[in-house]
């Protein structure tokens, strides 16, 4: 995360497929630090201090304040920080109601949509036939707050849309971890409102605190890094597609972690949304994006 030559070679001999998985494992156990910090907090304080303290982690790692800022880096680095963290805002107010791995799955509509406006193929839309055959399956027979949790991962999932296309075009700025950091903070600001509620609790309590920032370096600084690193070596549609792989890795730490055991009904919804996947095998590259 400093930005030395020695540590961005370092990550360069890692594949980007390995990178991610690495990232992937760290994003869903930061979800489930954050699950068991909502019987004292609410969600949206948890989306708060995750989202302020991973900013302020990078903040301070990076030394951010040193860099010379353009106004057209701000404004695309504060249009990314908030739609990040507005999306994990609608991601906890979706874990708070249903299971991580479910929430994960219906989310991913997001990044499928991303794949299929970029290649255009009868194999991508089809993939997203499949994708919302498993979304339906998942919350259309669910008990009625979890449909609403259903609801809040599809804000998320298109939240998420949002996050890969900004953080494509702040990673090959130049900005990478630097606008994460910056752009985390200036999203914290915009959501303080709603997550203000519990903070003095928070704030009162070291070991709650502590978890909030926990949850927030192993779900954004550790994830949302590498994902700035891998976006710098992958298409767009093919980052998208990786992506999807994520509902397997969220229903495994669920089952361990949160001993949230998936029905027959949920693996068959979470199963479809995996197909879907495989399906676009195939969309490697977006039109205009260059793999360096």
């Amino acid at each position: 995360m400093t930005g030395t030559g020695g540590g961005r070679s370092w990550a360069r001999r890692v594949s980007p497929e390995a990178l991610f998985a690495v990232g992937a494992v760290s994003q869903y156990l930061g979800a489930a630090t954050a699950v068991e910090l909502f019987d004292e907090l609410s969600p949206m304080t948890v989306a708060l201090l995750r989202v302020a303290g991973a900013g302020a982690v990078l903040v301070v790692l990076r030394r951010s304040w040193r860099r010379h800022w353009s106004r057209i880096e701000l404004a695309w680095t504060a249009a990314f920080g908030v739609v990040l963290a507005s999306m994990n805002l609608f991601f906890y107010l979706a874990i708070a109601r249903g299971p991580l791995g479910n929430s994960v799955a219906i989310e991913f509509i997001g990044p499928i949509a991303v794949a299929v406006i970029g290649t255009r193929t009868a194999r991508s839309t089809s993939a997203l036939v499949v994708a919302v055959a498993g979304v339906v399956t998942l919350a259309g027979f669910a008990a009625p707050e979890a449909q609403l949790g259903a609801l809040f991962s599809l804000i998320a999932g298109a939240l998420w849309a949002g996050y890969i296309v900004l953080g494509h075009r702040v990673a090959r700025s130049g900005m990478a971890v630097d606008g994460l950091g910056v752009g985390m903070l200036i999203g914290a600001v915009v959501i303080s409102p709603a997550g203000a509620g519990d903070l003095g609790s928070a704030l009162g309590a070291p070991l709650l605190l502590a978890g909030g920032v926990a949850a927030g370096v192993l779900s954004n600084v550790i994830p949302y890094g590498i994902d700035q690193l891998v976006m710098q070596r992958l298409a767009r549609a093919r980052f998208a597609l990786l992506q999807a792989l994520l509902p397997v890795a969220a229903t495994l730490i669920g089952l361990v972690w949160l001993s949230q055991v998936p029905s027959a009904r949920e693996l068959a919804g979470i199963v479809a949304v995996v197909a879907a996947i495989v399906i676009n095998r195939e969309s490697d590259q977006m039109p205009g994006d260059v793999v360096p």
